[in-house]
Parts: structure tokens; C-alpha cells; sequence
């Protein structure tokens, strides 16, 4: 079994299991095929970013039970799309990154030198 790796070359830590997050539910912004959004990106919810993933469609702080989604508010640890993540920091909204719990996939798509820019510090 391969073990998924972070964007700084560890294994890949949980993001958040109070919500539970991940494409898959299970903590960890892991991804595979059936993830084409690729929810790679732990990040540490902001206002400013949840009035942003709003504004372009995505409500993140309203509940949706039967989702089993319990919406997030500031402070909150969430598996984001590396593409609204890379509009956030164009937009200048991006949320503080988690090194340790964002994939490795995530470089496909935005350089380590701008995570390293919005990196928060892990407890």
C-alpha cells in the first residue's frame, strides 16, 4: 500500500477529522481518480475566504445535513480545490496553508514557494 506524501516530502497528516474533511471523509486531503476537483490543499479557514468560495459558488459556511456537512467557519481545517485555492491568492483571500496535511499532487498545480507564503504554523 503506497503512502501518500505532503507538499514538503512527509507522509501526509490529517487535515481535519472535527468537521471531517477530505474527498473521502476520512480526514486527509488525499485524492484519486474519482476526485477531479482535487481537494489537495488543508487550509485553515478565513472570512474572507469563505465570503470568496461563496461569492464564485461554493457556499462552505452554510450546513447541508443531508450532506452530512456541518459548515465551516473561521479557524475550521478544510480540504480545498487547488484551483479556488490558486483564485484565492490571485484574489488576494488565500487561506493559511497546512504544509504537513496538503498532497503532493498539490505542486502540479501552484509552486512550493507560494504555499511556503501562506504556510500556518501546524500545533
Amino acid at each position: 500500500m503506497r503512502e501518500d506524501k505532503n507538499v514538503i516530502g512527509g507522509r501526509l497528516l490529517p487535515c481535519s477529522v472535527s468537521p471531517r474533511t477530505g474527498f473521502y471523509r476520512d480526514g486527509c486531503c488525499n485524492t484519486g481518480p474519482e476526485d477531479v476537483g482535487m481537494h489537495v490543499v488543508c487550509v485553515q479557514m478565513t472570512e474572507p475566504f469563505l465570503d470568496f468560495s461563496r461569492e464564485h459558488g461554493n457556499d462552505l459556511s452554510t450546513p447541508v445535513p443531508e450532506h452530512d456537512f456541518p459548515g465551516l467557519a473561521p479557524g475550521d481545517r478544510w480540504c480545498v480545490c487547488v484551483a479556488r485555492w490558486r483564485e484565492a491568492v490571485d484574489a488576494g483571500v488565500a487561506p493559511p496553508v497546512v504544509l504537513t496535511a496538503t498532497h503532493e499532487e498539490t505542486l502540479a498545480v501552484v509552486t512550493l514557494d507560494a504555499l511556503k507564503r501562506h504556510a500556518v504554523q501546524d500545533p
